[in-house]
């Protein structure tokens, strides 16, 4: 149980496609706004206009 308590913590903003993975950010320690706002910065050139695929992008903070 300690082994996982020590060392680096990572966070991860994965996007997900029914195709696989679309985009994804990982950066140490917690998000911030700011490393947030270079992620959707990041996935927009990756997303499309309706209908096309990855046209619709859903935010979850669960």
């Amino acid at each position: 149980y300690e082994l996982f308590l020590w060392g680096t913590k990572y966070s991860m903003l994965p996007v997900l496609s029914l195709d696989g993975i679309l985009h994804l950010e990982v950066v140490e320690n917690a998000i911030s706004g700011e490393d947030f706002r270079r992620f959707v910065e990041g996935l927009l050139p990756c997303m499309n206009e309706w209908p096309l695929p990855n046209s619709m992008l859903v935010v979850d903070n669960a």
